[in-house]
């Protein structure tokens, strides 16, 4: 997968809506919030051009039941893909549009941990603007590696979620 980042795009929050919507039509009672989430939700921040999107529901087990309409989406039903109580989806092959991040309303550290660092990025702008020169620079050595690129980032984002849950729960 090529590792792009781009300038901000004012027409991500138009994306997300159009496809949160299309999310609720098929989750219908189970949904219970939907959360624009990642870099594309915090305008100014230099991010790769994907849509991350976190339903929040009452069973994340009955979530597996919608996988068939998910996947006439286009999407990618991947289970919980490494993260425990999670379903994760995601779109467009290795020009990813769109990620679904799924949680059961009681799981309230991955929720939280989501969006404490979303909303503390969007109210600290130095930080915001050091992450987004962070990912731009490993986007330039790594534009092949996607997994270099991640790891790069891996010490920068663990110290920003414990901040950003920090400044999240005093707020």
């Amino acid at each position: 997968m090529n590792v792009v980042v781009t300038g901000y795009n004012d027409n991500w929050k138009q994306m997300f809506r159009e496809e949160a919507q299309k999310i609720k039509n098929i989750f219908g009672d189970e949904l219970i919030d939907i959360h624009h989430i990642g870099s594309t939700s915090v305008p100014g921040l230099i991010a790769k051009p994907v849509i991350d999107i976190m339903p929040v529901v009452k069973d994340i087990e009955k979530i597996d039941s919608y996988n068939e309409q998910m996947i006439g989406l286009d999407y990618e039903c991947m289970g919980e893909f490494g993260l425990k109580g999670r379903r994760y989806f995601r779109k467009g092959g290795d020009n990813r549009t769109h990620q679904v991040h799924v949680f059961q309303v009681e799981n309230k550290e991955d929720i939280n941990r989501h969006l404490a660092v979303r909303d503390y990025l969007r109210t600290h702008s130095e930080e915001a603007i050091q992450y987004g020169n962070l990912k731009e620079s490993l986007a330039k050595q790594f534009p092949n590696d996607i997994e270099a690129y991640m790891n790069g980032k891996d010490t920068f984002v663990k110290e920003l979620e414990r901040i950003a849950l920090d400044w999240y729960r005093n707020n």
